[in-house]
């Protein structure tokens, strides 16, 4: 579903130490650090900058492999200082299997750490809950990018649009306040799905954040297109060509 889901900081050290600290009852340690950031698999995590601001607004679920985990995750997290946002407990609203518990990071962003019956594999981010002004705007975004992108509409309600891959999944809600300076990337099976990605969302209208191409300073053989969505989301497709 997700190849990799990035958001920005407004303080790189005290973010860093939450997700460190949440995510290992979790079973889940940092994959890389640099100057700029951090990452734990498919989330990452780079200082905010004068061009790319904190991230506020965002809701992220991680995998918990039980219920214990996802007590431990809070647990951990509460006797650390951080912020209760909803108790461990079952959330029979999101499905009958559903277990949850939730704490706020630094910038307020709301982490999850969630068991159900169909978990995500593949990565460790479950599911993302993402604000946005107009839920109808957006939602036409991501429909017309889903063929090339791997997902598709799973939900459709006046007030929430729910996507999902073969597993993992996201939701555009109606929000006073949209999420701010997230960064999405949905993986592409090869170079040509990434150009037609693009020209999908530019010939409908949606503004192009960096055409297709290879970004070697990612890696050798990463190929990605750019666009943004109605609310300012930066969303990628890439292919790694890794063999």
């Amino acid at each position: 579903m997700f190849d990799h889901v990035t958001i920005r900081a407004a303080d790189r050290g005290a973010t860093e130490r939450f997700y460190d600290t949440v995510l290992e009852p979790l079973g889940i340690s940092k994959s890389h650090a640099d100057g700029d950031g951090a990452l734990w698999d498919d989330f990452g995590m780079y200082a905010a900058d004068g061009t790319h601001p904190a991230t506020h607004g965002l809701h992220v679920g991680f995998v918990a492999p039980s219920r214990e985990h996802v007590d431990r995750f809070w647990q951990t997290g509460t006797e650390a200082g951080y912020r209760d946002d909803g108790a461990p407990g079952p959330r029979p609203v999101y499905g009958d299997d559903y277990y949850g518990g939730f704490l706020l990071d630094p910038d307020g962003n709301s982490a999850e750490a969630v068991h159900h019956d169909t978990l995500r594999s593949g990565g460790i981010i479950d599911h993302l809950w993402i604000r946005v002004a107009d839920v109808a705007a957006a939602r036409a975004f991501y429909a017309a990018i889903a063929p090339h992108a791997g997902f598709e509409l799973r939900l459709d309600t006046p007030e929430r649009a729910r996507f999902a891959g073969a597993s993992g999944s996201f939701s555009l809600l109606a929000g006073a306040r949209p999420t701010e300076h997230l960064h999405l990337a949905f993986p592409a099976p090869d170079n040509a799905t990434v150009g037609r990605f693009h020209a999908a969302a530019t010939a409908a209208g949606y503004r192009d954040h960096g055409a297709p191409g290879e970004r070697t300073m990612y890696h050798d053989g990463y190929y990605g297109a750019f666009v943004l969505d109605p609310d300012g989301t930066n969303v990628e497709v890439v292919c790694h060509n890794r063999g």
